[in-house]
């Protein structure tokens, strides 16, 4: 994808959706913090279903780390992989308490060192939370990069750092959004709806599907 066509792409993006947002429910960056670990191999959906019920009993990290492990496992038991979240999330509470006055670093290297969050977490809290001109690379926003060519890579280390050399500065902060909702909606996985997409014309996917596909 050239460069008049990329800006032109995001442009439509973002006139579209001006002011996007995650659909994690959050009111403070360590309640992202925590939405965006559990959320890993589940639906945004479910996350917010137990999260409405954990954050008015525990949002902080010393609330959480004192409802224990068992404890924090009773709010989260709907979600995928509950056991090893509720360990990694109690665990990052106790570090978070310990380490940084219970407050969430904004720094890479102190929020990889958390149990539970890798880079793309890391980076979604980065972004969503403090503004950092990041981008998580997931399976929707691996997908669009690839199959719209606006950044294509074999994996997601790739597709970041293309991204990242690509997009330009004025987008930056929101392109994350953009392309996550236009994976989950739109350019979805099995059959894309092409005929509905706002950038269809810059789109580079050769084996376009329109309802009559």
């Amino acid at each position: 994808m050239n460069k008049e066509k990329r800006q032109r792409m995001l442009e439509i993006l973002r006139d579209d959706n001006p002011h996007p947002e995650t659909e994690l429910e959050f009111t403070s960056p360590f309640e992202l913090l925590v939405a965006v670990t559990l959320s890993a191999q589940a639906t945004d959906v479910s996350v917010n279903k137990a999260t409405r019920k954990l954050f008015p009993v525990a949002n902080t990290p010393q609330a959480i780390f004192d409802l224990g492990e068992d404890g924090l496992k009773e709010y989260i038991k709907t979600i995928g992989l509950f056991n090893s979240k509720a360990a990694n999330v109690h665990k990052a509470c106790k570090m978070l308490v310990e380490l940084h006055n219970s407050e969430v670093p904004q720094n890479r290297e102190a929020l990889e060192a958390l149990p539970g969050v890798g880079r793309k977490t890391a980076n979604v809290v980065l972004n969503t939370a403090f503004g950092w001109p990041t981008i998580a690379v997931d399976t929707h926003i691996f997908r669009v990069s690839n199959r719209t060519k606006l950044a294509m890579g074999k994996n997601v280390d790739k597709v970041e750092e293309k991204l990242l050399k690509v997009i330009p500065k004025e987008f930056m902060v929101d392109v994350h959004h953009w392309l996550i909702l236009l994976g989950r909606y739109t350019c979805i996985a099995r059959k894309p709806r092409c005929g509905s997409c706002i950038i269809e014309e810059q789109c580079e996917f050769k084996d376009k599907v329109y309802p009559e596909d």
